[in-house]
C-alpha cells in the first residue's frame, strides 16, 4: 500500500496528467480553428467555388450551432458520454474534412461540409463541460488550460501562412484535414472522469427570460456585434489575397486579432465600468474598424486595424458574459447562454449568407453593412443600460 506521503503525490500526477493532456487537446481542437477560419474560404475559391457559393458554405457551422449543437450536446449529457462524444465527434470532424477534399462540386462541397459541421461544432461546448469536470476534481484553474487552445490557433493561422507560399491553395484542406486528424488521435488520451449524478432540471422560469427586455436586449446586442464579424471570417482572407498579401502576412494579420483578444481578456478583471458601457464601446469600435476595413486600407494601417478585434469581439464577450451573471438567476445560466448561441448562431448564418451575395458586387462594401450592424446592436444596448444597471444595483443589494 502506498503510504500517506505518496498519496498526494499521486493525487497530484493524476492532476497534471489530466492538466496536460486536455491543454494538449484543447492545443489541437483551436489550431484546427487557426488553419480552419483563415483558409478554408481561400482553398473554396482556388477550386473554382464562386463567392456567392462560398458565403452559404460559410454559413453552415452558425447555422449548426443553433440546431443540430443543442441536440448533440444534450444526448452526450444524457448518455454521461461526453468523453466519448468526443472521440466520436474528433473522428468524424477528421474524416469529414478528408472527403471534402476530394470534392469540387458546390452543392456537394455543402452537403459534406454540414454533415462535419454537425458534430465539429460540438467539441468545443463539449470540451468545456469535460474541462470544467476535471476542474472541479482536481482544484485546477479553468483558464491556463483554454489558454493554450488561443495559443495555438495563432500557431495554426502562421503554420497555414507559411504553407501558403510553398503549397498551392487547392492543397490547403489537406492542411486542415491533418490537424483534424491530429485531434482525434489526441482525443484517445483523453482521462475518463467517471459519470457525475444529473441535476435536476429547473422546473418553471426558463420562458420567462424570453419576456425579459433586458435579456433580450443583451442577447441580441451580442448577436448583432458579434455577427457583424462575420464579413471578416468569410472574405477577409480572399480579399487580401486579391490586394496581393502573402499567405504569411494574412495569417500574421489573423493572428494580430486573437493576440490582442487574449490581452483583453487577461486584462478584463480589471475593468471597472458597467458591463453594458463596455458592450457599447465595443459596437462603436466595430463600427470604426469595419468602416476603416471597407476602404481597403494600407497594410500598415490593417495591422493597427486587426488590433481592434480584442475589443470588437473580446470586448464584447467580456461584457456579455458580465451581463448574463449579473442579469439572470444562476439555475437558469445554461438555459440563458443557450439562448444566446442560438441568437448568435441565427445572426451570424444569415449574415455569411448576405455578405457572400453582397461581396460579388461591391467587394469591400460589405464592411459598411457589418458597420451598420455593430452599430444597431450599439445602439440596442446604449437604450438598455439604465434598465440592466438598475437590475445589477438590485442584485447587489440582495447580496448584501
Amino acid at each position: 500500500m502506498p503510504s500517506e506521503s505518496q498519496i498526494p503525490t499521486a493525487s497530484q500526477a493524476a492532476s497534471r496528467r489530466f492538466a496536460t493532456r486536455l491543454a494538449l487537446f484543447y492545443g489541437t481542437l483551436f489550431g484546427l480553428v487557426g488553419t480552419h477560419l483563415p483558409f478554408f474560404t481561400v482553398w473554396l475559391k482556388a477550386v473554382g467555388i464562386d463567392s456567392s457559393w462560398i458565403g452559404i458554405i460559410s454559413a453552415v457551422p452558425s447555422v449548426t450551432r443553433f440546431t443540430v449543437l443543442p441536440f448533440i450536446t444534450g444526448l452526450a449529457e444524457r448518455r454521461q458520454a461526453v468523453r466519448g462524444a468526443l472521440i466520436i465527434a474528433g473522428f468524424a470532424t477528421a474524416l469529414g474534412f478528408a472527403v471534402i477534399g476530394t470534392q469540387h462540386v458546390p452543392l456537394v462541397v455543402f452537403a459534406v461540409y454540414a454533415a462535419t459541421c454537425c458534430l465539429w461544432t460540438s467539441m468545443t461546448p463539449l470540451t468545456d463541460a469535460y474541462a470544467l469536470r476535471g476542474v472541479a476534481r482536481y482544484g485546477l484553474n479553468y483558464g491556463p488550460l483554454r489558454l493554450w487552445g488561443s495559443a495555438a490557433f495563432v500557431v495554426g493561422a502562421l503554420a497555414c501562412g507559411l504553407l501558403v507560399e510553398v503549397i498551392a491553395a487547392r492543397h490547403l484542406i489537406w492542411v486542415i484535414a491533418s490537424v483534424a486528424a491530429l485531434g482525434a488521435l489526441v482525443s484517445l488520451g483523453l482521462q475518463p472522469l467517471g459519470h457525475p449524478k444529473p441535476a435536476a432540471a429547473a422546473s418553471h422560469g426558463a420562458k420567462a427570460l424570453l419576456r425579459d427586455r433586458g435579456f433580450l436586449a443583451i442577447i441580441a446586442a451580442s448577436a448583432l456585434i458579434q455577427g457583424s464579424h462575420a464579413a471578416y471570417y468569410v472574405f477577409a482572407s480572399i480579399a487580401w489575397q486579391q490586394s496581393g498579401l502573402g499567405g504569411l502576412t494574412i495569417a500574421g494579420l489573423w493572428s494580430l486579432g486573437v493576440l490582442a483578444e487574449i490581452v483583453v481578456f487577461a486584462l478584463s478583471p480589471r475593468f471597472k465600468l458597467q458591463p453594458s458601457l463596455l458592450v457599447v464601446i465595443a459596437a462603436f469600435c466595430a463600427v470604426a474598424r469595419w468602416s476603416i476595413t471597407a476602404q481597403d486600407p494600407p497594410i500598415a494601417i490593417l495591422a493597427v486595424v486587426q488590433l481592434a478585434h480584442g475589443l470588437t469581439f473580446g470586448l464584447t464577450m467580456v461584457g456579455t458574459m458580465s451581463l448574463l451573471v449579473r442579469h439572470v438567476p444562476i439555475h437558469m445560466m445554461a438555459r440563458a447562454q443557450g439562448y444566446l448561441a442560438a441568437c448568435t448562431g441565427i445572426v451570424s448564418s444569415a449574415a455569411s449568407i448576405s455578405s457572400g451575395v453582397i461581396f460579388a458586387s461591391y467587394g469591400q462594401g460589405v464592411y459598411y453593412v457589418m458597420a451598420a450592424m455593430a452599430l444597431s446592436g450599439g445602439i440596442i444596448m446604449w437604450l438598455a443600460r439604465h434598465r440592466l444597471i438598475a437590475v445589477s444595483s438590485e442584485v447587489d443589494a440582495g447580496s448584501r
